[in-house]
């Protein structure tokens, strides 16, 4: 036996490639064997015809056309499917050397909607104790749930855990994930503290849910107060500047005006006592 690769999770109602590849050193095959849960279902024999033959097994359903010695092909696979999947290869006679490896195959059944985030409020205050909780759809396997704050993971004494619920004739089950923290100033961006939920399962299903809140009376910055009050003022300095300065001309264009006037009148007067 060289190699048997199990896909580990299917999605329900997909197709699953199960692979058997082997190595017989010289010998010639006898046979190839596959079994789940210890129960056989299909068995490759190159000197029958046809070689390949199934077993009828409950959520196993073989696309014997596209099967071989090293390949098998399961079609619209369903929850029943999930079990351990062992490969036996013999040789022929007279040793019937055999050799086998297993693997486990999970079928999942994806959630029908992302998580839902539930018990929060539009706005928080700075020493307020925000409580929430994520609930996942039914699925199978159960969501692995997880919540970030601002897109960072919340530490783990945030976090609040509760038993799993199973519905329905299949099994799906339900995940809750609890979120508890009092509210710091970090917590708020721009005037926004962004709450995520992850549901998760395993590579084959990911959905996310996120709550964008605000902050209530948060307090400024004083660095940008103290730039504020010394923008307005070095405003109104800059105004009493330019009414003292418009103040200073005036008054010069008016003695300017004044002293022309008395040369102007002097001198008609001088002119009047020559002619007399």
């Amino acid at each position: 036996m060289t190699e048997v690769v199990i896909p580990n999770h299917v999605m329900r109602h997909k197709t699953a490639v199960l692979l058997c590849k082997y190595n017989l050193d010289n010998e010639s095959l006898y046979s190839v064997k596959w079994y789940k849960d210890g129960h056989e279902f299909y068995r490759y024999v190159p000197r029958d015809m046809p070689p390949a033959q199934v077993f009828a097994l409950p959520g196993v359903n073989v696309d014997i056309k596209n099967s071989t010695d090293t390949v098998v092909v399961l079609r619209r696979v369903t929850i029943q499917s999930s079990g351990k999947y062992r490969c036996e290869v013999s040789g022929e006679a007279p040793a019937f050397q055999t050799v086998s490896d297993h693997g486990d195959m999970m079928i999942v059944v994806s959630p029908s909607r992302g998580p839902q985030i539930t018990g929060g409020k539009p706005r928080y205050q700075i020493g307020d104790t925000v409580k929430v909780n994520c609930t996942s759809a039914p699925s199978k396997p159960i969501c692995h749930l997880s919540w970030l704050i601002n897109g960072i993971p919340v530490n783990r004494s945030f976090l609040k855990h509760y038993d799993s619920m199973m519905v329905g004739r299949e099994g799906l089950e339900i995940g809750r994930l609890g979120l508890e923290f009092r509210v710091r100033q970090h917590h708020f961006k721009h005037g926004d503290m962004k709450l995520k939920c992850v549901a998760k399962i395993s590579s084959v299903y990911w959905q996310s849910n996120e709550e964008s809140v605000e902050g209530d009376n948060l307090r400024r910055t004083p660095v940008l107060e103290s730039r504020e009050t010394i923008a307005q003022k070095s405003t109104v300095h800059g105004a009493q500047s330019s009414s003292q300065n418009l103040k200073i001309y005036l008054n010069t264009r008016i003695m300017m005006i004044m002293c022309c006037c008395w040369v102007i009148s002097n001198l008609f007067r001088n002119e009047f006592q020559l002619k007399r």
